[in-house]
């Protein structure tokens, strides 16, 4: 019988310190009616304190997840954070994720696929379980967004906050765990949202700090539409592909960076509102956190066998699906 990856246990971690679109309203030419209509977004927490980094939100979650599911640091043999806001260029966030959380016989790195990265983390995750090789690895989407947005910028800034999830994925025999996935990149979305400054390319100057040059830039509307499509047509096509009916699945977990978007991949998917994991409302735009950020907040509602599609469209640009049947 053929061993799946399974996810076993959930945990997340918001710090908390609130942003709220009144706040904002103080900040930049908005309003909360202006950000709620177009976004979806009421408040998001945001990670403060001098030298806090992503890995203090990561190993909040990794800690609660190895209390959760009885796990001894010891056990875990690989651990995988997907972020865009690293602690530093390197080491790899995932290595001082390790450290603060105690694991010291595993090995780890980071994985950056902007909003796809949980996605994209988990299926690699998946691998090294299918095969045999490990039986504990950890899974990290965490983002300090706040970090790279710039307040004085009203179309970005209402958009993000800051968080961390974490998920256990051991091996399951039977029909539990992570089913089939679809995952997809296209390089020439690079125009459309990026990080103008900070790497190889340009590395930071006075010019690039004086130009904001190190906060998320977005070209709205195209990022927009192609966000609506892809996230909308892989959700269809991973159930195409797996002769699954909207009556079969369970669950939707958009990634969520939007309300309209996560509109139209239900209606695509042909599923209602209320099989829809949605807390935008509440975190915003959390970018490699808003999965398992959904998912920890909606555990206990989850039944094992319940099929759950997750869908997340990013930064690269990257999108993706991944088909699971929930374990526990």
């Amino acid at each position: 019988m053929k061993i799946r990856a399974a996810i076993t246990g959930i945990d997340g971690y918001v710090p908390p310190d609130l942003l709220t679109n009144k706040e904002l309203e103080q900040m930049v030419d908005t309003s909360d009616e202006w950000i709620l209509s177009r976004t979806g977004i009421r408040e998001r927490h945001i990670l403060k304190g001098e030298n806090r980094g992503t890995s203090d939100m990561a190993a909040e979650a990794v800690k609660g997840l190895l209390k959760k599911t009885h796990t001894s640091p010891d056990e875990i043999e690989l651990l995988i954070c997907a972020t865009v806001t690293a602690d530093l260029h390197f080491p790899a966030t995932a290595n001082i994720i390790s450290h603060k959380a105690g694991i010291k016989n595993a090995w780890s790195y980071d994985i950056n696929a902007a909003c796809s990265g949980f996605l994209f983390a988990l299926a690699t995750a998946c691998q090294f379980v299918e095969s045999g090789l490990y039986k504990k690895v950890i899974v990290v989407g965490a983002d300090k967004m706040s970090a790279i947005v710039d307040y004085t910028n009203r179309d970005t800034c209402v958009l993000f906050g800051d968080a961390a999830g974490a998920v256990l994925l051991e091996p399951a025999s039977g029909e539990e765990g992570i089913m089939d996935f679809i995952l997809r990149t296209d390089g020439s979305g690079e125009e459309f949202l990026h990080m103008k400054a900070g790497g190889s390319r340009r590395p930071p100057s006075y010019e690039t700090i004086d130009a904001k040059e190190h906060c998320v830039f977005q070209e709205g509307q195209s990022v927009f539409k192609f966000a609506v499509t892809k996230m909308a047509d892989v959700s269809a096509e991973i159930m195409e592909k797996n002769n699954l009916k909207s009556e079969d699945i369970s669950w939707l977990v958009p990634h969520q960076a939007n309300m309209r978007i996560i509109d139209a991949t239900a209606r695509r998917m042909g599923i209602s509102k209320d099989q829809v994991m949605i807390n935008i409302d509440k975190y915003g735009n959390t970018t490699a956190a808003t999965i398992p950020l959904c998912l920890w907040e909606w555990e206990k509602r989850l039944h094992k066998g319940d099929n759950i599609i997750l869908a997340a469209f990013g930064g690269g640009f990257t999108w993706g699906s991944i088909w699971v049947k929930w374990a526990y």
